[in-house]
């Protein structure tokens, strides 16, 4: 909201006594939203003026010209009416709102100034239009809601999809906020003026509203008053006061939309109560990591996860696609049951061919509808629904012999609307315009009136040459010509040589430079007669035309049934595909945390390599091999790959895909962590290594046995002994405290001692082969542990000048000779006495250890630090 002061209400208050009728018009409609840029229409043109006329010539590249002449001239910017969509488009992406005044009466009609109002206020979240939205994706609109009563703070969060009436809220608490804002993924996020939330600004449009809007008592009554219900009961409420937050946002999210939209969004007829930890989580941080929606470098969805797995053909199947991938599974029997249904056309291909070919036929269903309820649809709309109604008995067809659960449940769905199928193919043309005024949506043949009112315009032809012929042969004059024209109508057009010969009846109507234009009693009479059945035409196919939009609203909630129906079909079709062309087999799924992976492959680098050059490899984790497993090697051999491969593809089997590899047993997670590549958050003050623990201690908190955690060079970012004392510790910590499936990847060889005095920790490394001073990376995980990282290879592969590299290498065999601090001229005998004597102890939890003093006594002056290391964590397990 914005507010002003005194002097800016005079200063208004001056500009719109000394402004012009339509300026004052212009400032009016202004106070209404004064935070959005305000485009004005103006005849064929949308006008901006002040300084939204300088935002918007910059923003949308047009030229700013000025209203008035001089130096107290009004700046202005405008574009043609038909390009608004377009340039809305631009001026939300640049992180604006729009709002759009129209005419609201006929200027034919109207008795001075057009009258105008604000139709609408566009911004990122309450987008409609199809030409403003990604069909792949959907576009939320999301509040957040702060509880203070409750000792936790309990935060309420809601979200609502305008296009297709989706509408969700849950409650949660605070520090899960981030993590559930990052699944949903709003356009636009709504928030108390009064509060303060650590909320995703790069991502998405932030908007401070009014705090009565948040109240209970106004968010209640707004709820009940839109539903038209007496209590939320019926959708799932129970009235426990943990409840109050999220109700607020819902509330908030309907006010706005009230304001905004200027009409009822009846789009929107339910309020689904969302269930935290019933699905796989995954926060923020590890959906970039692992790139499932978008890649790190340029966050762009191609190279994605989901960019490699979405071959659905419809919309509707890429937003179910998406927003499955965003909410893993983890009820089994949920799970199971879209694997079955996988499974059955994974096996029959015919099926999944003919289903998918069919497809291709079928429109945006659930956008479509949202427009025809909002009365914002055009005939090409309505003929979109006929086509795709058309399609529904051939999905009936091939889905009447299927057995599994899934595809039993969406042939049910998939009612034929064999009525409204059969009044919009008869009724609409099968290329509709998209104007209602251009005419010729309805077909012929349909409405008997309408019949006769075209009948009589496109006689016209045949009618007006009999007319010319008979004006020729009556008057003598052989170049007379009946003519028509938008300005002056019909008219008879004779040359000034003939003028002695014009007929007494002929009226005189233009004068032209060689010739005179006449008009006629008669042709007159007809003119009048053919406007007026051209006008009825079109009044008749407008009113036609909104008695079937309403007949379809009659049918919006078969309608709704039959899209979901649809793009469930999509999405697992499309599975059934690419897991026969990829060779993708079928995970079983368990309850108990264990992992069995059979030659798995990363799914996006399986997908975009060339065929059979990834090279696959085995996951196993479990009581016997170990949970906990640490990954060392060179750089650039796989370590990093093989990680990631793993997490993705526990994500692909609990969304009840199939996954790239030759058999998996695989067992449900709760929570997926990652912790992988450096970044910083300079806006935060935090340092790259600020940033690495504060998501490493995130982990550590709350991740539990159930769940599925990988790291990637914990430590890095710190001196050598605090990097390398930390992630020993973390070890120690999963291992003792938590006991996940974990996968550690690092250069920190000594961690490989771990697996002697930790019974849940197994050494694995990517093998290697070194031919004449050059590595080969066989890119292949087995058993055991590395001692080099091959670091200069990888710099000379990297174009490196190999001065550098000469250098290097002669420095990494020095220091390869002698120890390290030695060569640096530091003295080792206090460090160590220091190192092992107090603070490893502490690091450790050794300081009150009963054989510390023992430990102190021992003579370590020629021991390098990691041996002293070592040696106390081996007298920990002995004791």
């Amino acid at each position: 909201m914005s507010f002003h002061n005194n002097s800016q209400h005079a200063v208004a208050s001056a500009a719109l006594r000394d402004a012009t009728p339509m300026m004052r018009q212009f400032i009016e409609a202004k106070k209404v939203c004064p935070e959005a840029l305000l485009l004005f229409r103006l005849g064929d043109f949308y006008e901006t003026f002040n300084e939204d006329a300088k935002i918007a010539a910059k923003i949308l590249g047009i030229a700013l010209t000025s209203r008035d002449k001089g130096p107290d001239g009004i700046p202005m910017a405008g574009f043609p009416h038909h390009q608004l969509d377009v340039y809305i488009a631009k001026i939300i992406a640049a992180g604006y709102r729009v709002a759009v005044c129209d005419q609201v009466e006929d200027p034919k009609k109207a008795k001075g100034l057009v009258k105008r109002a604000i139709t609408r206020i566009v911004s990122a979240g309450t987008v409609t239009d199809e030409a403003l939205l990604d069909p792949k994706t959907f576009n939320y609109l999301a509040a957040v809601c702060q509880d203070h009563r409750t000792p936790r703070l309990e935060v309420g969060l809601a979200w609502v999809e305008l296009s297709t009436g989706d509408f969700f809220t849950a409650w949660l608490p605070k520090h899960q906020l981030a993590e559930h804002i990052a699944r949903i993924r709003p356009s636009e996020i709504l928030y108390s003026e009064t509060e303060s939330f650590e909320l995703p600004a790069n991502s998405s449009l932030l908007t401070p509203r009014p705090d009565w809007t948040f109240g209970f008592r106004s968010a209640y009554d707004t709820l009940l008053k839109h539903f038209g219900i007496a209590t939320l009961e019926g959708f799932g409420f129970s009235g426990n006061p943990v409840e109050i937050p999220a109700l607020c946002a819902a509330g908030a999210i309907l006010e706005y939309l009230n304001e905004t939209q200027k009409q009822a969004s009846t789009q929107i007829d339910s309020l689904m109560p969302y269930q935290i930890n019933t699905h796989l989580e995954i926060d923020e941080i590890t959906r970039k990591s692992l790139e499932i929606a978008s890649t790190i470098r340029g966050g762009h969805r191609h190279g994605s996860l989901i960019d490699v797995l979405d071959h659905c053909i419809t919309p509707m199947g890429s937003r179910l696609f998406g927003d499955a991938m965003a909410s893993p599974l983890s009820s089994l029997e949920q799970i199971e049951e879209r694997q079955d249904a996988v499974e059955e056309c994974y096996k029959n291909d015919v099926l999944v061919a003919d289903i998918r070919g069919q497809l291709r036929k079928v429109s945006d269903l659930t956008r479509i509808l949202t427009r025809v309820l909002q009365n914002r649809c055009n005939p090409r709309d309505l003929a979109a629904i006929a086509r795709t109604l058309r399609t529904l008995p051939f999905f009936r067809e091939k889905l009447a012999s299927v057995s599994s659960r899934k595809l039993r449940q969406l042939y049910d769905d998939i009612d034929p609307c064999e009525n409204l199928s059969s009044l919009l193919s008869a009724a609409l043309a099968e290329n509709p315009p998209v104007v209602l005024r251009d005419g010729g949506l309805i077909r012929d043949n349909f409405n008997a009136e309408l019949d006769e009112l075209r009948s009589l315009q496109t006689s016209g032809k045949d009618w007006i040459a009999r007319y010319q012929a008979a004006e020729i042969a009556r008057s003598g004059i052989p170049t007379l010509k009946v003519g028509f024209n938008a300005v002056f109508g019909y008219y008879i057009e004779i040359t000034n040589t003939h003028q002695t010969k014009i007929p007494a009846n002929y009226i005189r109507k233009q004068t032209l430079k060689n010739a005179e234009r006449y008009i006629t009693p008669e042709l007159k009479e007809y003119e009048e007669k053919v406007l007026t059945a051209n006008e009825k035409a079109i009044a008749l196919e407008t009113a036609i035309f909104e008695q079937l939009r309403e007949k379809t609203c009659e049918y919006r909630p078969t309608l709704q049934k039959i899209s979901q129906a649809i793009a469930h079909l999509d999405v697992i079709t499309m599975f059934a595909m690419i897991s026969r062309e990829r060779g993708y087999c079928r995970p079983t799924l368990i309850k108990e945390p264990t992992l069995h992976i059979r030659d798995g492959r990363h799914p996006v680098l399986d997908a975009i390599e060339p065929t059979g050059t990834f090279v696959p490899n085995d996951t196993t984790m479990n009581a016997d091999s170990g949970n906990i497993q640490l990954i060392t090697g060179p750089n650039m051999a796989g370590k990093s790959t093989f990680i990631r491969q793993t997490a993705l593809l526990c994500v692909m089997a609990q969304v009840g895909c199939f996954i790239p590899a030759q058999t998996a047993t695989i067992g449900i997670c709760d929570r997926i962590f990652a912790r992988v590549g450096a970044s910083d958050e300079i806006s935060r003050g935090h340092s790259t290594f600020m940033v690495e623990m504060t998501e490493t201690a995130r982990i550590l908190n709350q991740a539990t046995p159930n769940s599925l955690v990988i790291l990637d060079e914990i430590g890095r970012g710190t001196s050598t002994y605090d990097g390398l004392s930390l992630a020993w510790a973390i070890v120690e910590h999963i291992h003792d405290k938590i006991g996940c499936r974990t996968l550690f990847a690092t250069h920190y060889h000594e961690l490989t001692e771990l697996s002697d005095v930790l019974t849940d920790v197994q050494n694995l490394t990517v093998s290697i082969r070194e031919q004449q001073g050059d590595v080969v990376f066989l890119h292949k995980i087995i058993p055991g542990a590395a001692d080099k990282s091959y670091g200069i290879h990888v710099a000379k592969l990297a174009g490196v000048p190999q001065s550098v590299v000469r250098r290097s290498q002669e420095i990494l065999t020095e220091l390869e000779n002698k120890d390290r601090l030695q060569t640096r001229g530091e003295s080792l005998r206090g460090t160590r006495k220091f190192t092992v004597g107090t603070t490893q102890f502490s690091l450790f939890g050794a300081d009150d250890h009963p054989v510390l003093s023992e430990l102190q006594e021992i003579n370590i002056d020629d021991m390098k630090p990691m041996d002293a290391m070592q040696l106390l964590a081996r007298w920990k397990t002995r004791v």
